[in-house]
């Protein structure tokens, strides 16, 4: 593929800037949280305020989709790039097939039709989050261009002889499986050889001297460096940035136990922006410095409302609009929002188009009821949203009940079929706030 045929079609793009208070963007990445652990610090400062570099950050296809880990090191490849230096975005076709080591246990190992399907759909994704025109713009990689054609025999002799075994099981992930009942596998306790191996061919091929990637690769990271240095008598560098957390404690990135990925089949614009919006105010700041390009000046700013006005939420809006904004477009955003605030009575029901109807469906309560049998006290009974048909008839009589924001007198008369929204999802509501979707069997 072309880099040409990989230019980004993402207009946010163009918009956005590093933040010009900083010295450089080594600087603005600390403040933002950015940097966890680094080889030599002070290098790789003076590497990222000189002459343009190549990076490169690697992308390991073990599912269709990108999710918000890779989101941290997208945005962190894209501030990088705004300073002038040249991004490789790597897929791994072949350290796909492998899979890291996981801290419980061993990997499925899928197929490599699936491995290449996926390969194919994160470089789809990747090329919305950086650029690939002009002097700083990126490349797209795969690393099975360079190890389907290397035999077994050759990679032990060329790269293996690198390695020392006494290393290798120091790595805290390995270490870590090591001592589990389940151990360890030669083909996953090979995957930092491998991704070592990247580093060097990177290196070989394009001068590439930095890569990136969580914290938790480290040991992965240090194999690519301490091979360039080996191999070639090179010195370069890697950065580990932070593993994203809550501020109890608990992992980033998780909903109800499913991950938040970018990919809007899998999670709705809709889902997307709530999670953002649901974020509390003891983790929005952090979360506009990692995932947003506001400055420094304006982050204060929204750090200030969530201080002296916690209730109006304006900095998780404004952390919503941003990061929805970017992933899945302005336009989409707008719909959302649009949509959140005709469910609670605040626009026209009838304008929400039908996808962003089966995403709320996803987030409030819902029942699947036939149409000749749509009365409200069913509908309130159904959903859960009251335990009884009396409870539902005391709550239409207090006019507390309502159907698309409608107030409802009669509890027992079956609903028209005009009311069925794109003839399908009827909203009832009881009370200001608590909401259910009902489809149409």
């Amino acid at each position: 593929m072309t880099q040409t045929s990989l230019e980004s079609t993402n207009p946010a793009l163009a918009d956005q800037r590093n933040d010009a208070s900083f010295e450089n963007v080594w600087q603005e990445l600390n403040w933002r949280g950015l940097v966890q652990v680094s080889t030599d610090e002070e290098a790789l400062e003076r590497a990222l305020s000189g002459e343009p570099i190549v990076y490169y950050c690697g992308f390991d296809p073990t599912a269709a989709s990108l999710h918000l880990g890779h989101l941290v090191q997208l945005l962190t490849m894209r501030r990088i790039q705004l300073a002038g230096h040249r991004p490789l975005a790597l897929v791994g076709g072949s350290t796909g097939l492998i899979g890291d080591p996981r801290p419980s246990s061993e990997r499925t190992l899928n197929t490599p039709e699936v491995v290449a399907e996926w390969v194919d759909s994160l470089r789809t994704q990747i090329k919305h989050y950086i650029s690939f025109d002009g002097e700083s713009g990126a490349t797209m990689v795969n690393n099975l261009d360079w190890t389907q054609g290397v035999t077994a025999i050759e990679f032990l002799r060329d790269i293996g002889r690198y390695f020392r075994v006494g290393t290798m099981i120091k790595k805290d992930i390995v270490a870590k499986r090591l001592n589990s009942d389940e151990g360890i596998s030669y083909t996953e306790f090979s995957y930092q050889i491998l991704q070592g191996f990247d580093y060097l061919q990177l290196f070989r091929q394009y001068s590439c001297t930095l890569q990136f990637g969580g914290s938790d690769q480290w040991g992965n990271l240090t194999s690519g460096t301490e091979l360039v240095r080996r191999a070639e008598n090179a010195q370069v560098h890697a950065l580990g940035t932070p593993l994203i957390t809550n501020s109890d404690g608990t992992k980033f990135g998780k909903s109800e136990g499913n991950a938040i990925w970018l990919d809007s089949e899998l999670c709705s614009p809709y889902a997307f922006y709530q999670f953002w919006l649901n974020q509390s105010d003891a983790d929005v700041i952090d979360r506009l410095k990692v995932f947003t390009f506001r400055t420094r000046e304006q982050i204060a700013e929204l750090e200030r409302a969530v201080e002296e006005e916690p209730f109006k939420r304006e900095a998780q809006r404004a952390l919503a609009w941003d990061v929805t904004s970017l992933v899945h477009g302005e336009d989409a955003t707008r719909k959302v929002i649009d949509a959140s605030a005709a469910i609670f009575g605040r626009g026209e029901l009838g304008e929400i188009d039908e996808p962003t109807l089966h995403a709320v469906s996803a987030e409030l309560p819902s029942a699947t009821v036939p149409a000749d049998e749509a009365t409200a006290v069913r509908l309130l009974v159904d959903t859960g949203l009251v335990k009884s048909n009396g409870e539902a008839r005391r709550a239409i009589k207090d006019g507390g009940a309502y159907i698309n924001n409608e107030k409802i007198d009669d509890g027992d008369a079956v609903l028209d079929s005009s009311s069925w929204l794109h003839g399908k999802f009827l909203l009832v509501r009881r009370g200001k706030k608590n909401l259910a979707l009902v489809h149409r069997s």
